[in-house]
């Protein structure tokens, strides 16, 4: 596998990752609303990655294969003076739970960093080995 190679397979991580990132921040941004423009509750999303297999025209590496909804219930809140509570005086909230969407958001960070810190050294190898020519 070559310097190229290696690189392509990081930025194919830094890119799902960097995904993952921006469904985590949605969710939390959504985590207290009662309901979206449609009039339904908004419903957590999480991205779906899958593996690349190695081929001729990309060494491998990570894909985003789709973003899927959540599929817990939603919280039910007492809230009766609440706009929009049901008749029995519940509120609907969206089935995102703040510390888990914590814990995934310091997870996708983490891999983001590790193929930072890869490609990096794969660029630093890459640049080593061009100096080794000029001499």
């Amino acid at each position: 596998m070559g310097l190229i190679s290696t690189m392509k397979i990081s930025a194919s991580g830094l890119s799902a990752e960097r995904l993952r990132m921006d469904l985590i921040a949605d969710n939390l941004a959504n985590a207290n609303s009662t309901r979206s423009a449609t009039g339904e509750v908004y419903r957590r999303k999480v991205a779906i990655l899958q593996p690349i297999s190695p081929s001729p025209t990309m060494p491998g590496g990570v894909r985003v294969a789709g973003i899927a909804y959540d599929n817990t219930p939603p919280r039910l809140v007492y809230q009766p003076g609440h706009p929009d509570a049901d008749a029995n005086g519940y509120v609907t909230y969206p089935n995102v739970d703040i510390v888990h969407e914590m814990v995934d958001m310091i997870t996708a960070s983490r891999a983001y960093e590790a193929n930072l810190a890869a490609y990096n050294a794969a660029k630093t190898m890459f640049l080593r080995t061009l100096d080794l020519g000029r001499v």
